[in-house]
């Protein structure tokens, strides 16, 4: 429920970290209380450590600093540790309670009235801190439903099952070669064969060309292919919400849990020593949790009921009691 008047008594610091911002948007959304979105644009000095901005506007533009002023709110959400000095400003200057999604880093915790943490980042126990399994997300059942309503004509030639192949790609220090590629679409296809319906296929620009190339090579008809060096609409959102199976890359902490939001069986593609050891722990715990299961090994989708994961509703409700009650 958004609001287009500053009135709101919820702002959402909306920086230029995508998916920061979705996780503040996911909680708010939430929470169904009308909230307002104030957009902050970073100069060169963001760049300096977090103990020298203080609890300031260092390092935000002027233009960003003109919206930030009454009627100020009641509750800010923000997420990441580039927002943790405007956030422990406005505080100052109003009392607004504070919600910081990841940890904020030094100085100023204890501004802080509830830190968002997810459980494969090891927090330090806190009474502000809440621990949650993955991260929060706009992935509703309200949001699925219109998404199938927009996708359903695309697909509606190809035979069910619908296998999804969701495919992030390379991240810092971790290439996503094209032999990798080679050996996802291989199993990919192996799960699609066996299920005896469609392959679809979307990438993202981590992914690579030659990659691209490589996975569209692997996968059999009947298939739907979105790739995005070629540009186009992309049917993620559609994927989650009609796909009878996702497969989806390990290198992202969003796409995995947006996944297991869908009410399709997930697994996950994560060869080992592939991602981060904190990825690795989210794995685990979502295999531990019967959300989602490696990719390697499994033979069959029958049979596999499994939870949704929704963090945002657990923070949400956090909220509620914690801090507006």
């Amino acid at each position: 429920m958004n609001t287009k008047t500053d009135a709101a008594e919820i702002w959402v610091l909306a920086d230029d970290r995508a998916g920061n911002v979705s996780q503040c948007l996911g909680v708010a959304e939430a929470l169904g209380l009308p909230y307002v979105v104030k957009t902050i644009r970073y100069d060169s000095l963001a760049r300096l450590p977090n103990v020298l901005r203080g609890a300031g506007l260092l390092g935000v533009t002027a233009e960003s600093r003109a919206g930030l002023g009454a009627p100020w709110p009641k509750l800010v959400i923000a997420a990441g540790r580039r927002t943790a000095p405007i956030a422990r400003w406005i505080k100052r200057q109003c009392g607004a309670k504070l919600v910081q999604i990841m940890d904020p880093g030094f100085p100023g915790r204890d501004d802080f009235d509830l830190i968002v943490s997810p459980s494969h980042d090891c927090p330090k126990p806190s009474a502000n801190v809440l621990e949650v399994l993955g991260a929060p997300h706009r992935v509703t059942e309200a949001r699925l439903a219109a998404e199938a309503e927009t996708w359903r004509p695309a697909f509606a030639a190809l035979p069910r099952p619908f296998v999804a192949v969701i495919v992030g790609g390379a991240t810092k220090n971790r290439p996503f070669s094209a032999e990798m590629a080679r050996d996802l679409g291989a199993s990919a296809a192996s799960l699609g064969k066996a299920a005896g319906g469609s392959l679809l296929l979307t990438t993202s620009r981590r992914t690579g060309a030659e990659q691209e190339r490589v996975l569209a090579e692997c996968l059999p008809e009947p298939r739907w292919l979105h790739l995005f060096s070629q540009g186009g609409d992309n049917p993620y959102f559609g994927f989650l919400a009609l796909a009878d199976a996702i497969i989806v890359t390990g290198d992202s902490v969003s796409m995995c849990c947006e996944a297991c939001a869908s009410p399709a069986p997930v697994c996950i593609w994560s060869p080992e020593g592939w991602v981060a050891a904190k990825h690795a722990r989210l794995h685990a715990q979502l295999y531990r949790a019967g959300l989602a299961r490696p990719l390697d090994g499994v033979t069959s989708l029958a049979g596999w009921e499994r939870p949704r994961l929704n963090a945002a509703l657990d923070v949400a409700r956090a909220i509620r009691e914690r801090l507006l009650s």
